[in-house]
């Protein structure tokens, strides 16, 4: 087939894809014709609504019409597979894929692969590692594949704002692929340093390889800041104005308590707005997307969750409630809207706590050289695989850095994922303390950077292209700082008071804890299994989560490094737990109150359980001894062990247990892990209570 018939050919499937009126980008056609005609690797960086995702469904058709084998893209999200399963479709080109919602589906997709009855294989980067995948389906893939595709490529350097370690794999991956097997990496949010590292890690930097960088500006997107004074001036602001954004839109918040806050908020104002985050179900996110895309509801209150991929033609609006950490990570999010209609609002309202938020989350970095040197010899010392489980009670990590921990390794070379778990190989590894310092560093710039944006009185638009790097950045003459501002940061008294009251409603519900961690034999704790009837706390009750943005602001006041000296409990906070314990419901009263020692706040946990004592009525039976363990441990494991060894019950408590008949009200400061709750209930409940009630004045979960 000669260029011409190509593009012939390219030009008549992009209608199909696009609509009647669609014609290629000359960018477009240049990377279509590197990888069908020239079999190059390419590197596209492009807005997002360019077309990157066309740019692979018409090459994969062109290529499977030459005879080639299938193309496996390497995807994410799952929002994102949906979406490109069904584009792929209307190119006419047959897409499957395999990730953790269609487990069942597994086998059927791998065989009609490897028959070629499938074009386009779409595949989680964490599926690369999957020993079965890895062992017996990569290679065959890889002997005959057409072509490779790594989308949201940002995400293989941890210098981009959604590092995944998972996608580091690529890099053997591609070093096996058969000579002349095109590869294309696209993104939408690259600055050179990423753009640098993404060529380095796929090894593309030394394959003449085309790099395509294009204007990322888009001119139906016009961004404001507005600057409320506190969290209930935000909130009030959007039922105030919600109605007069154009069509359906999202509400990106920092944390999954934010949105769910937000979205409860604007429904009870009577807008048809739903949660989304990493915590929810499945089926329930397909839905909600599918109620977004549909334009039933007005909006979804969103964690960073739907994000990458989520392709809304007309969406009209994002708004952040909080600022993102950095200018890569806002124009991500915001790049989904407008790429349909011809203006679109884009607003951000930041907030006091969004420093707070950003400091949490910067604490969940690659951790420190010998807690990874812990895991390395657990797995050194083994005579057999472990899994994930087996190790988190001999390191210091929690389990989600613990797996980052090893997929790091994995990618380096120095453990091994197979049936059963994990092993050492043997290879020697080196912390690579400069480049960690290097990415903590950035981080911090990019913080910086972002409260810069919020601050600047230039263009908003040319701000954040100058961040990515973008050639073509000038002034919009769009943002509220080239045009004016649109949007007025008036809130009427009334609206603000109704907010105030939600925010400050007191009460988070506290799950009790209902399984021993695996492996507690290890650590010389004679816990294990389901917890019995006997053990276990009743629901407990927190007067708000340290997350929260109506009570979590008063209370990391109060539990920030730094703050004041321990003291008696604030009287706000005490009126805020009567509240909470006024509308607990449970079935029994307590009769009477416990409080868990404390080393670091023994004043605030005592005076917290003399007023509920006094306030209540309920006589005060005593208080938890408690010993001082030492740092604080990050693994689950290790942190109930502490808590076993540290905490005890003396004779004065029991005494007083044996006097009453009943549930106990367990009060603490705050709830973190819930171990502390957890093994406080056990040793209660062996010493007689009927029921134990715990109670904090702050959770983290």
């Amino acid at each position: 087939m000669d260029q011409q018939a190509l593009r012939t050919s390219a030009e008549q499937r992009l209608r199909a894809l696009a609509g009647d009126g669609a014609a290629l980008r000359e960018d477009q056609w240049t990377a279509i014709k590197a990888l069908v005609v020239d079999r190059r690797r390419a590197l596209v960086v492009q807005r997002t609504g360019w077309g990157k995702s066309a740019v692979y469904f018409i090459a994969t058709a062109l290529l499977r019409e030459l005879g080639q084998g299938p193309t496996v893209i390497v995807s994410p999200l799952l929002a994102l597979m949906r979406n490109q399963i069904e584009a792929a479709g209307r190119a006419g080109v047959h897409a499957a894929t395999i990730n953790s919602a269609n487990i069942d589906q597994w086998h059927e997709a791998q065989e009609d692969v490897l028959a070629g009855r499938t074009d386009v294989l779409l595949v989680s980067p964490e599926r690369l590692n999957n020993p079965e995948f890895r062992d017996t389906v990569l290679p065959e893939l890889t002997a005959s594949a057409g072509m490779l595709v790594v989308d949201e490529a940002h995400c293989i350097s941890d210098w981009g704002h959604d590092f995944r370690p998972d996608y580091r794999r690529l890099r053997t991956l591609l070093g096996e692929l058969p000579s002349g097997v095109p590869v294309l990496a696209t993104t939408a949010t690259a600055n050179d340093r990423v753009v640098r590292d993404v060529a380095d890690q796929l090894d593309l930097g030394a394959r003449d390889t085309l790099v395509l960088r294009g204007e990322l500006d888009r001119e139906s997107l016009h961004l404001g800041v507005l600057r409320l004074p506190t969290a209930q001036a935000r909130f009030a602001w959007l039922a105030e104005n919600l109605g007069k954004l154009p069509g359906s839109g999202i509400i990106y918040t920092l944390t999954v308590a934010a949105a769910s806050e937000v979205s409860s908020f604007l429904r009870d104002h009577g807008y048809s707005v739903s949660a989304y985050s990493g915590k929810t179900d499945p089926t329930a996110r397909e839905r909600i997307e599918q109620d977004l895309l549909a334009n039933r509801i007005k909006a979804v209150a969103a964690t960073s969750a739907l994000g990458m991929g989520f392709d809304k033609p007309d969406l009209g609006f994002v708004i952040h409630l909080g600022a993102p950490p950095s200018p890569i990570a806002y124009y991500q999010q915001i790049g989904r809207a407008g790429r349909g209609v011809e203006r679109a609002e884009v607003l951000l309202l930041p907030g006091t706590e969004d420093q707070d938020i950003w400091a949490y989350f910067a604490s969940l970095a690659f951790p420190a050289e010998r807690v990874v040197r812990q895991v390395l010899d657990v797995l050194a010392e083994a005579d057999r695989p472990l899994s994930t489980a087996a190790i988190e009670p001999r390191c210091d990590l929690s389990r989600s850095r613990l797996e980052m921990v090893l997929k790091v390794l994995d990618v380096d070379g120095a453990v091994h994922r197979v049936k059963g778990g994990w092993v050492a190989t043997g290879q020697g590894w080196v912390y690579d303390e400069e480049r960690y310092l290097g990415i903590a560093g950035a981080r911090r710039s990019e913080q910086r950077a972002m409260l810069e944006y919020q601050r600047t009185d230039e263009c908003r638009m040319e701000y954040l292209l100058r961040q990515l790097d973008d050639p073509h950045a000038v002034p919009c003459g769009r943002c509220d700082n080239c045009a004016g501002p649109r949007w007025s940061t008036e809130v009427s008294d009334p609206a603000v008071a109704k907010a105030r009251e939600r925010l400050r409603r007191p009460g988070v519900e506290v799950d009790p804890r209902r399984m021993w961690p695996s492996g507690m034999a290890a650590l010389d704790v004679p816990l294990s299994g389901k917890l019995g009837a006997g053990e276990l706390a009743e629901s407990g009750r927190a007067l708000g989560r340290l997350t929260d943005i109506g009570w979590g602001n008063r209370l990391r006041e109060l539990f920030a490094p730094g703050a004041p000296v321990d003291g008696p409990v604030p009287d706000d906070m005490v009126d805020g737990c009567v509240a909470v314990l006024a509308s607990w419901g449970w079935a029994a009263r307590p009769v009477g109150v416990v409080t868990m020692g404390s080393v670091s706040r023994p004043k605030l946990v005592a005076s917290l359980g003399e007023r509920i004592s006094a306030i209540g009525r309920l006589p005060f039976l005593g208080e938890i001894g408690v010993r001082d363990s030492g740092e604080r441990q990050a693994n689950s494991a290790r942190r109930l062990a502490q808590v076993w060894r540290s905490i005890e019950i003396g004779p004065a408590l029991a005494a007083s247990l044996s006097t009453v008949d009943g549930p106990v009200l367990l009060v603490d400061d705050r709830v973190d892990t819930g171990w502390t709750a957890t093994v406080a209930t056990k040793l209660l409940r062996d010493a007689g209570a009927a029921a134990v009630l715990p109670f904090a004045l702050a959770t983290t979960t």
